[in-house]
């Protein structure tokens, strides 16, 4: 999720710019002697399996998953050299840990510091959402789609785009995320368990007994397909296809059909092998779209020369770069438009930027994040790569959201996220966030409804109709902005797609559905004098508020700027 996309000549550049010789680089980041570690191997392009395979061998380690598509595999070793020992092997390109064996965050303050945008305000009021609730919808609405500012703002609506195209069961969007719940009645019509995967394993503690993912629900500790214990995949895939169904809301395109690429933790963490299975396997069963609303951990953002990161941990970066890119292409190479999340830092990805989350996921014993000053020419993964899509968010008002990050040549295109403090008098308001689906049984964990089924909590609300109900949760960010996007290209390749030879459905060159999607946004200026300075009052533990102050300065013309690069995407217009 960061800065301007990178050209495929600029990606080659960055490569042969960091070929430095083997011995030349340090060890990077090992496990304790005799403790099992997991490592992220990249195959030399060109070399044979049998030599790949041979090099991780002599390296010190031994393969436990494969993905000869991109040249890449999970492999475990006790070697305390092994990184380096790999970084020898002529067969190979590099090596970057997978998981932390070292002391981990709980898995309470890790979501909590991942979730601190996407639900903001959570002990604060909600100004009247129960009530919007219960509010009569238009005839031939949803009950609940008077709380669906978004779908308004890009048109997606019973006299927009659904009355136009609603979408064809035909396309196909994976939702690359932390899972989907598939029995959510606002998900189940259009949730294709047949291609679905969960690509993931669950990690209970780490090496030291800290909890990461907690308990696992099944031995293998691989959960189905079928499921979601964070949430965040769920939401993610209402907004693009909940269906009309006289529930509770719709979807930008209600009637696609949803695949879960499980890659993400239980926790939110988003490991490298598992983004990169994601990927090819999308490629290899005719997947159309894809939404990503994550980078890749432990980096926020990989940089391949930093003087604050050692020449270990700038090899890991690197590795990740090359083997996430590899994954994009291939998926984008056989069809799949690649659309994310734009990040949620505030920060203009095309100037200096201050990183101080990194690495989020430790390697060893007492790593932790510091602080480093990160110039342009590092690369968030995967929102950087080449060819893909970048998203920013919007709020109701249609100002770009506070926390979105941004810049010129960076943004694709925008997309309402939600704004909660875009408001009359800057407090929060759940209701200028995004409702979409929420698992029924994590409410009931967490203790946010009553004995009889209703809510507790002003941020979750609840319908129900024929005998059926569901619960929907108001989050923000731009995780909320990219499925909104997705949604609209989902529609685009429903209206213009040519049948898929390969697989059936429908298939439309991922270059054709992002000219689509560019051209029939809706241009939006910058602020007046290129400036917009955000003003947010915080509750804070006294139980007063704080003032929170911000400005951030938009760059470029009406039709490509660095707060809405081509503009707001809109549904009917992009089927019209």
């Amino acid at each position: 999720m960061r800065r301007a996309l990178i050209t495929a000549a600029a990606l080659l550049a960055v490569t042969a710019a960091v070929a430095v010789p083997a011995q030349a680089v340090p060890a990077s980041p090992q496990a304790p002697s005799g403790q099992a570690a997991e490592y992220v191997v990249l195959y030399k392009e060109g070399v044979s399996l049998d030599q790949a395979r041979a090099a991780v061998k002599a390296a010190g380690g031994t393969i436990v998953t494969e993905n000869t598509a991109v040249g890449v595999a999970t492999v475990r070793s006790t070697s305390t050299r092994f990184t380096a020992d790999a970084d020898r092997q002529q067969a190979l390109a590099g090596a970057a840990v997978n998981r932390s064996i070292g002391r981990v965050p709980s898995a309470g303050q890790s979501a909590a510091k991942r979730a601190a945008v996407e639900k903001a305000g959570r002990t604060e009021g909600a100004k009247g959402a129960q009530a919007a609730a219960k509010a009569v919808s238009a005839k031939g609405d949803e009950p609940l789609a008077n709380l669906q500012w978004d779908m308004k703002q890009i048109h997606a609506t019973s006299k927009g785009s659904y009355k136009k195209q609603p979408g064809d069961k035909r396309v196909l969007v994976g939702v690359i995320d932390t899972g989907i719940d598939a029995s959510h009645p606002d998900i189940a019509p259009n949730f294709d368990r047949k291609l679905s995967r969960n690509f993931t394993t669950d990690i209970p503690v780490d090496a030291n007994g800290a909890e990461v993912d907690g308990p696992c629900e099944v031995p293998s500790c691989k959960d189905p397909a079928t499921v979601d214990d964070n949430d965040h995949g769920t939401h993610v895939a209402s907004t693009i296809a909940s269906p009309r169904n006289g529930l509770g809301m719709a979807g930008v395109a209600p009637n696609v059909s949803l695949v879960n690429l499980r890659a993400g933790q239980d926790s939110g963490f988003f490991f490298l092998q598992p983004s990169v299975d994601a990927l090819t396997y999308a490629g290899d069963h005719g997947i159309d779209v894809v939404n990503m609303s994550f980078y890749i951990d432990p980096w926020l953002f990989n940089c391949v020369d930093n003087p604050a990161d050692s020449a270990g941990n700038r090899a890991e970066q690197r590795t990740i770069i090359t083997a996430t890119q590899r994954a994009l292409t291939y998926a984008r190479d056989h069809g799949v438009t690649l659309i994310a999340a734009a990040g949620n830092e505030a920060a203009d990805y095309t100037k200096t930027f201050m990183d101080l989350s990194s690495p989020d996921f430790p390697a060893k014993p007492g790593d932790a994040p510091y602080t480093r000053t990160v110039p342009p020419s590092c690369i968030s993964m995967p929102s950087e790569g080449h060819g893909v899509i970048p998203v920013s968010s919007t709020g109701i008002s249609t100002r770009k959201a506070y926390y979105s990050s941004y810049g010129k040549g960076y943004i694709a295109v925008a997309a309402p996220g939600g704004d909660k403090y875009d408001t009359a008098d800057q407090k929060v308001d759940h209701n200028r966030g995004i409702w979409a689906a929420y698992p029924e049984r994590l409410a009931r964990e967490r203790g946010e409804l009553n004995p009889d089924g209703s809510p507790n909590v002003p941020y979750i609300i609840r319908n129900c109709a024929a005998g059926r109900c569901a619960y929907y949760q108001s989050i923000q960010g731009t995780s909320m902005a990219s499925p909104h996007a997705v949604g609209v290209a989902a529609l685009i390749i429903s209206e213009y797609g040519k049948k898929d030879k390969a697989h059936g459905g429908l298939t439309l060159d991922p270059r054709v559905t992002e000219s689509y999607l560019r051209s029939t946004a809706t241009p939006t200026a910058c602020p007046p004098r290129g400036a917009y300075t955000y003003t947010r009052y915080v509750l804070n533990s006294k139980g007063t508020y704080d003032k929170v102050v911000a400005t951030h300065t938009c760059e470029g013309s009406k039709t490509d700027n660095g707060f809405y690069g081509s503009g707001i995407v809109d549904a009917l217009s992009a089927v019209s």
